[in-house]
């Protein structure tokens, strides 16, 4: 297949569903029969399945280099196994690490990946260059959470010392980062502060501060544990998301990742402020963090979308997997097998996580949308009387083509500048020297 341009009328032809989409300038021009004009040029789908580029609302692209570790342990257990290996990392190892996570995360969907990172190494913040270099040599947008933690052990927290950082250099770095990647295209900042357990009320209060000066958006981990609930009882004498809204962080302008052990009234208190949340079944279900309502979280107004979290505790690494996973951790928590249906998978993994980002325009197959696309092959889905049942029921795929503003990052299935299969030789060389 030759190289799409921008600037060319590109029509995915043939699909099964929703049919033939075209695109012009990045962005799409029309949905369903679209009559052949001269000069389209015709990516063939015939049989396929197309939808929007789903979007991964929460991941640290860094634990691509510490899979399969701490596989018996809940989350604190395993944090405290883990973080001195990763105050081990060098910069380069973190590339390393996105550029195989990022890749992956092409080849299964995504064409935007939130990626939280906290670790700074040795206070090096160009660490944050190296994630936004490995996602311009795979090609998708991502939305770069510029995470931080200030709180160690000396000082109650539960990281290491070792790990974390003063607050007024987290928030220097921070308008550094912002300063040098933030596009609002391809590379949007986000202003992260890690977790309950392992940051200040200082920096949650001035991130926020200084997330809202520059009309960005606010990232954290939330209501993932009940341990996390047991400690902000025991350290403010509040739950998490009361302490939450104290420091301004309920908004619409907010996404939590996990939000898994919310009550009714803190459910209606973030829907009605329109605070996201990142859905990370697999995770949750390999740290047996809990099971998230995320039908209630629905039907309370908050966007929900999809999350791989780190590939230290969701080893697969891949976006697509969750939409099975999702589905079916929402039918067992709530005994119902129509609690959460294939058509609504999808819209949560694309729409909702583009809500989730603030991305108004993406995550939907309507004209005016980023051509932001997904061609899933259907070839074994022939039999099924719903495309998005057997897309999401069926086996686990890899796209066939990814289209990123109308641009291929993945053609017939290889996602194009990585040799992915090097790539992840590299980080299987670092991660033994790393555990060395």
């Amino acid at each position: 297949m030759s190289a799409l341009h921008t600037l060319d009328r590109i029509v995915l032809r043939g699909a099964r569903h929703p049919g033939d989409v075209a695109v012009v300038d990045g962005r799409i021009v029309a949905v369903g029969t679209v009559p052949p004009e001269p000069g389209d040029v015709v990516v063939r789908c015939d049989g396929d399945v197309v939808t929007a580029g789903l979007i991964n609302t929460h991941h640290h692209l860094y634990q691509w280099i510490t899979r399969g570790r701490a596989t018996g342990c809940d989350l604190f257990q395993w944090l405290v196994e883990l973080y001195p290996v990763w105050g081990r990392l060098s910069v380069e190892d973190v590339r390393a690490a996105a550029l195989v996570g990022l890749a992956e995360l092409a080849a299964t969907g995504c064409t935007t990946a939130s990626d939280h990172h906290y670790l700074v190494p040795g206070g090096d913040d160009t660490v944050f260059d190296a994630i936004v270099d490995a996602a311009q040599t795979v090609g998708i947008r991502l939305h770069l959470s510029r995470g931080s933690m200030d709180l160690g052990e000396s000082q109650g927290g539960l990281p290491p010392d070792h790990v974390v950082e003063d607050r007024d250099d987290i928030l220097t770095s921070t308008e550094s980062v912002i300063a040098r990647h933030h596009d609002g295209d391809m590379v949007q900042v986000t202003v992260a502060p890690c977790s309950p357990f392992s940051v200040t009320t200082e920096l949650m209060v001035e991130s926020a501060e200084l997330a809202r000066r520059h009309g960005l958006r606010l990232h954290t981990h939330l209501c993932e544990t009940v341990d996390e609930q047991h400690h902000c009882v025991e350290r403010f004498g509040r739950r998490p998301v009361e302490m939450l809204d104290e420091w301004g962080w309920v908004g619409d302008d907010v996404w939590l990742a996990h939000g898994i052990h919310i009550d009714d009234a803190e459910m209606v208190r973030l829907g009605a402020a329109g605070t996201g949340i990142a859905h990370c079944p697999s995770s949750n279900a390999r740290l047996a963090a809990g099971l998230c309502r995320v039908t209630d979280l629905r039907a309370a107004g908050c966007p929900v979308g999809l999350g791989v979290d780190g590939v230290a505790s969701n080893e697969v690494g891949g976006l697509f997997p969750e939409l099975r996973q999702a589905l079916y951790t929402a039918r067992l928590r709530e005994l119902r097998p129509d609690a959460l249906m294939p058509a609504e998978v999808v819209e949560i993994a694309t729409a909702g996580g583009a809500e989730c980002l603030g991305m108004s325009d993406a995550g939907r197959l309507e004209n005016g949308m980023r051509a932001d696309l997904a061609v899933w092959p259907g070839d074994d889905l022939g039999d099924m009387a719903d495309p998005l049942a057997g897309l999401v029921l069926g086996p686990d795929r890899r796209v066939r083509h990814l289209l990123v503003g109308g641009h291929l990052v993945v053609t017939d299935g290889l996602v194009g500048g990585v040799d992915l299969l090097e790539a992840h030789r590299d980080l299987a060389r670092r991660a033994t020297r790393l555990w060395d």
